[in-house]
């Protein structure tokens, strides 16, 4: 048995997965963000600490844990976590969807002009590198006491191992690794006042990094077992679903929306803030478009226009969707975004409405907002390379069957929803723990597709209402980025 432990940014979960790859068990424990001031996104890491070893615990109680060989991790990634020389954490964690960097990127990219060659990515205030130019300028007594940066699964594989690793994957969205070496940028850190001492040793995702310390197994009544390293939760989740061989593509529909696409090789077009990284497994690379806001707009509309719950509104939204074209437009860029605007003083927008507007109305036209966005996502991916003719979704937002069906028509593309599909990073990481063990030898036994549950097959009918929408939808932002 081996087990997944995911660091997102809603939650940790956990999972227990047996020999044949099945899911025998899970538990998972809700975390919350903190935004102190505009465009500010943090969260403690001693939180991220204590809802793992809850939800360990938990996973304990459910089945016995006596079996297990090795676990792995996925985390959210980018976000940075600084300790001091005692292993103490400094501040709270800089996340990923934090913007108060974006001053930072011009300074950062005038320290090293080489930086996109270097690294295969447009420098943007979501990546940890310029966290720490801005750190270095507001906060300069934390900068003064810095010794190590940890990505977030990172800082907890040091409090069960007491060691300092990353993976590649992870280490992509950083700014500091140099693509093709798949190595620490010594011309890039220096650019941020760093070294490689400040940094965890970088590995790939199938390397075990430690065991895991005695006082911890005892208190979740399991071995000593090896630590895999893991990758970043995209990645992740792409192992979770057999995302393994060039143009295989899956798309995430969580708190983030993101398209992931197996690349031949390493390619990039930092032009359209498209993410060229590493994978999870060596000499692999794939590339990737994320948008800051998907199914964190949902929850928020839902909450402002008063639903009970998240169905409830989607119910509605489908029920409305019967009667008559949605005439709102809703830009889902409650966060900034990223691909392919680089964009963070981007914003939310409602345009359209008149006194006729519903409730369900805005629920449908955020619906076809993220997906508006997600496409241009697609565009940013398809520039570099192909896909497949099919998209496999994994995420919170792929249990609703009415919006994969919207997003396959919009899309004109068929949406495919697997076993696994809500557990997609934490199935990866249980993959990958196994695989650390096992030898990568057994990637096509180990990372197989999972079962499909359902298929959805694009209606073609309406491609010219979705193409004049999102003509709408593309110039309403270019109308309003001035503003």
């Amino acid at each position: 048995m081996f087990i997944g432990i995911d660091l997102g940014t809603s939650g940790v979960k956990v999972v227990l997965m047996n020999a044949a790859g099945y899911i025998l068990a899970s538990s998972s424990v809700a975390l919350k963000v903190s935004r102190p001031q505009e465009m500010w996104s943090e969260q403690d890491p001693e939180d991220w600490w204590q809802a793992t070893d809850r939800a360990m615990r938990d996973l304990a109680k459910q089945h016995s844990l006596m079996d297990v060989q090795s676990l792995g991790f996925s985390g959210q990634m980018h976000g940075a976590t600084l300790l001091d020389k005692q292993g103490k954490v400094l501040r709270p964690a800089i996340l990923w969807n934090d913007g108060r960097s974006y001053e930072a990127c011009g300074q950062l990219q005038n320290r090293c002009p080489d930086i996109q060659a270097i690294t295969g990515n447009l420098v943007m205030p979501g990546f940890t590198a310029p966290k720490l130019v801005w750190l270095q300028q507001h906060e300069a007594d934390i900068f003064a006491q810095l010794d190590k940066i940890l990505l977030p699964k990172d800082y907890l594989r040091y409090r069960m191992t007491g060691e300092f690793y990353t993976d590649v994957s992870d280490a992509s969205g950083t700014l500091w690794l140099d693509m093709e070496t798949r190595q620490w940028s010594s011309q890039a850190l220096e650019a941020c006042g760093l070294n490689e001492t400040h940094m965890p040793t970088v590995v790939e995702g199938t390397r075990v990094t430690g065991h895991l310390n005695e006082a911890l197994a005892t208190s979740w009544s399991m071995p000593v077992v090896p630590v895999v390293a893991g990758a970043g939760d995209n990645a992740a989740g792409a192992i979770g679903m057999g995302i393994i061989k060039p143009k295989q593509t899956m798309m995430s529909l969580g708190t983030s929306g993101v398209i992931f696409s197996v690349s031949d090789g390493f390619v990039a077009n930092p032009a359209m803030a498209l993410h060229s990284f590493g994978h999870a497994i060596s000499s692999t690379w794939h590339s990737m478009s994320v948008m800051l806001s998907a199914a964190s707009c949902v929850q928020w509309v839902a909450d402002l226009t008063k639903f009970n719950s998240v169905q409830e509104a989607l119910q509605a939204a489908e029920s409305r969707s019967k009667e008559t074209s949605c005439s709102v437009i809703f830009l889902p860029y409650l966060s900034g975004e990223r691909t392919p605007h680089n964009d963070p003083d981007a914003k939310g927008v409602f345009w359209g409405m008149t006194h006729l507007t519903t409730a369900a109305d805005l629920v449908q036209a955020v619906l076809e907002g993220i997906g508006f966005a997600l496409l241009d996502g697609l565009d940013a991916v398809r520039s570099v390379q192909s896909i497949e003719d099919s998209i496999d979704v994994i995420g919170g937002g792929a249990r609703s069957r009415y919006w994969l069906q919207l997003l396959a028509d919009m899309f004109a593309i068929k949406m495919v929803y697997r076993e696994g599909g809500d557990l997609g990073p934490a199935l990866g990481a249980a993959r990958l723990a196994a695989l650390g063990v096992e030898g990568e030898d057994k990637l096509s036994e180990l990372c197989a597709k999972p079962k499909i549950i359902e298929t959805f097959l694009p209606d073609l009918s309406q491609q010219g209402m979705w193409q004049e929408k999102r003509g709408r939808f593309q110039a309403l932002y270019h109308a309003l980025r001035d503003i």
